[in-house]
């Protein structure tokens, strides 16, 4: 199966460079995701420029694809499939929930010039980063891509209904499934709420396991995608 893998802000298509091999033994075919104005210099993208990158990705697989968000990106997979209900697979959310129609993709950090830059790891202390050595840490900070304000501040527009019924996988990170479902049960996701088909996967990292924990991901993106159809609420 084609798996889509779209990185949370920040980041580029390398950020899954230590999971693509895995994904492929596993007998994938992992295809990384550089976003308008995350890694390409458009500064001046927008989230629907965003968004478009990921549905021609979705579009010109040869079957229907797994999608993976990470982070604030998981936002974007629950929009492709929205817009492709017919096309996406399953959706796979690492560390993150989708959010909700009418509200801001990406407003939790402050924006400069123009774009929303890394605000160092003072606000990511404690289980977010704890699996992140000083090397790790100044290797993600020199490489990190200001997003851009028109993506950050874009509005999340969703229209249709048949994406609650697309399988979701939610993959716990930093927290636990049991923390995961109370989340949602108390109403900080709304549209996991209504998802038809959604499971929950346990993994022992900090907020960005595609860095210190690439195999045992693969492992969880991989059994996602063998278990396609296979799912429970």
């Amino acid at each position: 199966m084609d798996i889509l893998l779209i990185a949370g802000l920040w980041l580029d298509g390398s950020a899954w460079d230590d999971v693509v091999p895995e994904l492929t033994k596993l007998g994938h075919r992992p295809v990384p995701l550089t976003l308008p104005g995350q890694g390409d210099g458009a500064a001046s993208a927008t989230l629907d420029d965003q968004l478009a990158a990921v549905l021609a990705a979705v579009d010109a697989a040869p079957g229907k694809p797994l999608v993976v968000g990470h982070s604030v990106a998981s936002t974007l997979a629950w929009l492709a499939g929205d817009a492709r209900p017919e096309k996406v697979a399953k959706v796979a959310l690492i560390g993150g929930f989708p959010a909700a129609d009418g509200r801001a993709y990406a407003d939790h950090f402050a924006i400069e010039g123009g774009a929303m830059p890394f605000p160092g790891w003072d606000l990511f202390e404690g289980p977010d980063a704890a699996d992140l050595d000083q090397q790790a840490r100044d290797r993600f900070a020199s490489a990190a891509v200001p997003v851009p304000e028109a993506v950050a501040r874009g509005v999340v527009r969703l229209t249709d209904e048949r994406r609650f019924d697309v399988p979701v996988v939610v993959v716990c990170p930093e927290f636990t499934p049991t923390q995961a479902e109370e989340w949602i049960a108390a109403g900080e996701s709304p549209e996991l709420a209504r998802a038809t088909h959604l499971d929950y996967v346990d993994l022992d990292s900090g907020h960005w396991p595609m860095t210190t924990r690439p195999r045992e991901l693969a492992r969880v993106l991989s059994e996602a995608a063998d278990s396609w159809g296979v799912s429970d609420k």
